[in-house]
């Protein structure tokens, strides 16, 4: 009997960008170029920001705010989904604000920020926290919650303490959790950031969306939303995914 050779299945993933530019080129032929221009006329803007050193200088400014807003984001909603875990009582109190919170639109919180702090850095940031922390908070709670408690109940039968628990039990059944608060939470703080940026900032990647709406340059406009997609999905690849592989092993030693 011939045994048959089970060959790997192709992945269509490598299919989608080549098919969004072939549909984006098809579509751009069927309207006016100052409407949506070809891929290689938003090429053409990018050199030109290039060149001047422009585009280097609004990436920057959008990645400070967005990673302070978000650190500071990702310290409390690991402190506040613990504690509101590990505290009935916590838990029952914070949890009607965290509801609250979630149903109201980060970026309407952008002009009362921008009322108290100025139009800068501190009032982009406040909105970022905003957004993120809430999310991130809610998604480690329940990661915290959902430890079984035989495991809880065996590590103190082997006579472990509060830091050992905390190290070798809640915390490598927790990781899985916190990685997708982080995701979760830099998702919805990036969101908030250019947002925020089209409304009261000066440089970064929204006020380049929102300069070119007003001026009605449309490539301008197709450049801030690719450098968007592409800032996020550099922060998929080259960060959060090196965090799983990192953790994945940590948790097999530990």
């Amino acid at each position: 009997m011939r045994r048959s050779i089970n060959w790997p299945k192709p992945s269509w993933g490598w299919a989608s960008l080549p098919a969004l530019l072939i549909v984006w080129c098809v579509a751009a032929t069927r309207v006016p170029s100052y409407v949506l221009p070809q891929p290689w006329d938003v090429i053409a803007e990018a050199v030109h920001w290039i060149r001047s050193g422009d585009l280097g200088q609004q990436v920057g400014a959008s990645l400070l705010r967005e990673l302070g807003g978000f650190a500071a984001a990702a310290v409390a909603g690991l402190a506040i989904g613990t504690a509101a875990a590990l505290s009935r009582g916590f838990r029952e109190f914070v949890g009607p604000l965290n509801s609250l919170f979630m149903a109201i639109p980060p970026i309407a919180w952008a002009p009362l920020s921008m009322i108290f702090f100025g139009l800068g850095y501190l009032s982009i940031a406040v909105v970022i926290f905003i957004a993120a922390v809430f999310p991130m908070a809610i998604t480690i709670q329940e990661g915290v919650l959902a430890i079984h408690d035989g495991e809880v109940r065996a590590a103190r039968t082997l006579g472990a303490n509060r830091v050992q628990l905390l190290r070798h039990v809640y915390l490598p059944a927790s990781l899985p959790f916190i990685t997708a608060a982080l995701r979760i939470g830099f998702a919805q703080a990036w969101r908030a950031l250019v947002a925020a940026e089209m409304i009261g900032a000066s440089q970064g990647i929204g006020w380049m969306v929102a300069m070119g709406g007003q001026t009605g340059n449309s490539s301008e406009v197709l450049l801030g939303v690719a450098l968007i997609g592409i800032t996020a999905w550099l922060m998929e690849s080259l960060v959060f995914r090196r965090i799983e592989r990192s953790y994945e092993s940590w948790r097999g030693q530990q």
